[in-house]
């Protein structure tokens, strides 16, 4: 199985031997050994019924996969990196946060809602589940980890999501007057209500 490792705070680094690691299109910085490089679909699973969960969801995850003998580094636009270890859990992720995986792992999307009612905006995240590493992007420094008890429910905002992992269950906060504190608009603001078991990762930064 290829291995991935944080080389910096902004860079990652795919051992291959052999193997071959899935990551964003046109995330590769430099590569040295002998490396293949081939599309790899836009994410979500396969088939007829991946690509419909894509158009109603607006996916637009674009994906290439470098296999063969070497290092590949990856980065994209300065962001910070992070590698996450999966024995069989799902991590469920914000596209855009996505940067490259390795091992025996699935993807799929998984529709949660609608960002506005009257804009029918498509509120979605991409599931990664089985076993192996997920490195992830977080704009604004490192990666923030925050704890999820039954006793201690999570509220954050959508901008600032990042992923999610453990027994968790999301929902939809739409009383949100502090945003109307900091001058954005609250005609339709919501954000993202998390209660479970669990770790929530937020960027210190809104998309």
């Amino acid at each position: 199985m290829a291995q991935l490792f944080e080389q910096s705070k902004k860079v990652v680094e795919a051992h291959l031997a052999g193997t071959s690691v899935r990551a964003i299109a046109g995330s590769m910085i430099a590569y040295e050994g002998n490396v293949q490089f081939k599309a790899a679909g836009f994410g979500g699973g396969d088939g007829v019924i991946a690509g419909l969960k894509r158009r109603a969801t607006g996916e637009k995850l674009s994906l290439m996969e470098c296999g063969g003998n070497g290092r590949v580094f990856f980065a994209v636009n300065g962001q910070h990196v992070t590698v996450v270890n999966l024995n069989g859990e799902t991590l469920q992720v914000e596209s855009q946060q996505l940067l490259a995986f390795a091992g025996n792992l699935r993807t799929d999307v998984r529709f949660a809602g609608l960002r506005g009612a009257s804009t029918g905006a498509g509120l979605f995240t991409t599931t990664v589940t089985g076993q192996g590493q997920v490195a992830l992007l977080s704009a604004g420094g490192p990666l923030i980890h925050l704890e999820v008890s039954p006793q201690y429910p999570l509220v954050v905002d959508p901008d600032a999501f990042v992923a999610a992992q453990g027994n968790l269950n999301q929902s939809f906060v739409t009383d949100v007057s502090w945003r109307t504190m900091v001058g954005q608009d609250a005609g339709e603001a919501f954000s993202l209500r998390w209660e479970g078991q669990g770790v929530v990762l937020i960027q210190p930064a809104e998309r």
